[in-house]
């Protein structure tokens, strides 16, 4: 979503928290149509009335892993469905190439797999943090986006390893980085 839309000039810089960042022409059908080998394999069900939804007894383990079962359990009941046509909408112009961007990689996610984050990340130069937790990450570790969040409209950043392995300054959380990483 923030891929184009962030393309107004209100907008001053893009946080993408274990999200997919498209690149021209791409869509989020085009960057999952291809896993990774053993990348797990989200529980979406067959489209309903033209909108998809996570199996509810899969939603846990698959989106919401570090989230107390209670809560997980509502999310699961309460989600919003996604429409299956904007799983095609190619991207025109994303807003990566031309705003500072940032990007929550979040090492255990079973929705979309942290290899293809970092990938994503490191292919537009994000300034990267990596934090072990779900998919809700967001519920789970509310601090960590809000902290990737301020760090971005204070303009703090770095940039995600160059194709020859160098790196600038560390993220704050670059012992879970390394340690999924290495």
């Amino acid at each position: 979503m923030i891929t184009e839309a962030g393309n107004d000039p209100k907008v001053a810089g893009l946080v993408y928290i274990t999200a997919f960042a498209p690149d021209k022409g791409e869509s989020v059908a085009t960057l999952i149509k291809d896993p990774p080998p053993g990348a797990p394999v989200p529980p979406i069900l067959p489209p309903q009335d033209g909108y998809l939804f996570l199996d509810k007894t899969k939603f846990s383990a698959s989106f919401a892993a570090d989230v107390q079962a209670e809560k997980a359990a509502v999310m699961a009941d309460s989600q919003v469905p996604w429409g299956v046509e904007a799983l095609s909408g190619a991207i025109s112009e994303p807003a990566w190439k031309a705003k500072p961007s940032w990007y929550l990689v979040v090492i255990e996610d079973r929705m979309i797999p942290p290899t293809a984050q970092r990938a994503m990340a490191q292919r537009a130069g994000f300034a990267v943090v990596g934090v072990k937790g779900s998919h809700a990450i967001y519920v789970s570790q509310p601090a960590a986006v809000a902290a990737l969040i301020e760090q971005a409209a204070k303009g703090d950043c770095w940039r995600v390893a160059n194709p020859a392995g160098s790196r600038e300054s560390l993220p704050r959380y670059q012992s879970d980085w390394d340690s999924a990483f290495r």
